[in-house]
């Protein structure tokens, strides 16, 4: 007996459907019936009554990625100008192009952090509006960008130092992924810190899907960091790292639990992360979970579970997890 097979057959390109196929999408004057009235008034029930997602139930602005994105370039530029904005800049109009460059970033920065501070429990109490809030936080924001840039110079330092394939600095600010999520993550944990968190939230998910390495806006990160090739990176909200720290491709600084309370709702906020101290190093594919240290000077090699601390100066291969 022959089958029907279970989807309709592929046509070539240019064949046209015959009349039995129309008839199935169109009525008699060919306009498609979509049965759109009900479709749209079925998702407005959804939305209002049945699925309603909204926060606190009501309609609000949402920050906008694609105005945040833009705010990024502009900050980027505005501490790299050469680099990340014009490259035919001189000595007469950098300052020009900085100023001008800034001014619209933060003008721009205030809108998208008022429009995040809507999503938490700012908006509900006495005192500034978010209009007011979202000027207090750009202003504090600006004011820490000289030495927002200083980390970066020690971070863009630690890479060319620490990389015997780079051939300059520039290189390294042009084409490592690593230097851009350093950068990215450097002003969303100053807008974590000032209150702004849904918007430094947005910032690291930019450069998650921008270089492949995620690291949480609350994670603390101490200066001359370098991720190297980068891929895969994960750096969990409350982990701490120190100074001259670097991290290969595909290391993970992650929870080991996640504690619930009597209700079975996950307790957020808990330190759950590790505590990376100075000049460690942590090789390509390691898993480091919980809330544990790794000692000053440590190495902790490719492919390691660690699930507990290590003292200083310690040597950790996976030969020995195998067969600890």
């Amino acid at each position: 007996m022959k089958m029907s097979p279970p989807f309709p057959a592929l046509r070539p390109a240019d064949e046209k459907p015959d009349a039995r196929d129309a008839s199935d999408v169109s009525g008699a004057s060919g306009t498609p019936t979509w049965h759109l009235d009900d479709v749209v008034s079925g998702l407005r029930r959804s939305r209002e009554v049945t699925h309603n997602v909204r926060h606190r139930g009501r309609i609000r602005e949402l920050p906008s990625r694609k105005a945040i994105g833009a705010i990024l370039d502009e900050l980027c530029a505005a501490l790299f100008p050469t680099h990340y904005g014009r490259p035919d800049l001189t000595d007469e109009d950098i300052d020009h192009f900085v100023g001008s460059t800034l001014s619209h970033a933060l003008r721009a920065l205030g809108e998208q952090v008022r429009r995040g501070l809507l999503f938490g429990a700012e908006d509900e109490l006495d005192g500034p509006t978010p209009r007011q809030r979202a000027d207090q936080i750009v202003r504090a924001f600006a004011a820490q960008l000289v030495p927002i840039r200083a980390l970066l110079v020690s971070d863009l330092r630690a890479a060319f130092e620490g990389d015997p394939a780079a051939t300059s600095i520039s290189e390294v600010l042009l084409c490592y992924p690593g230097t851009i999520a350093i950068i990215y993550h450097r002003l969303a944990h100053a807008l974590w810190h000032l209150g702004a968190r849904f918007v430094s939230r947005l910032i690291s998910d930019i450069s998650h899907s921008m270089t492949g390495i995620d690291i949480h806006p609350g994670a603390s990160i101490g200066g001359s960091f370098f991720i190297d090739h980068g891929t895969g990176v994960v750096i969990g909200e409350t982990a701490v790292i120190g100074e001259h720290v670097r991290l290969y491709q595909h290391v993970t600084l992650g929870a080991k639990r996640f504690p619930a309370d009597e209700a079975g709702v996950l307790i957020k906020g808990n330190l759950r992360h590790p505590v990376v101290e100075d000049g460690v190093v942590i090789y390509a594919g390691a898993t480091v979970l919980g809330r544990i240290t790794i000692g000053r000077g440590s190495t902790i090699g490719g492919n390691v579970w660690l699930t507990y601390s290590v003292p200083p100066n310690s040597s950790i291969a996976q030969a020995q997890m195998r067969n600890g």
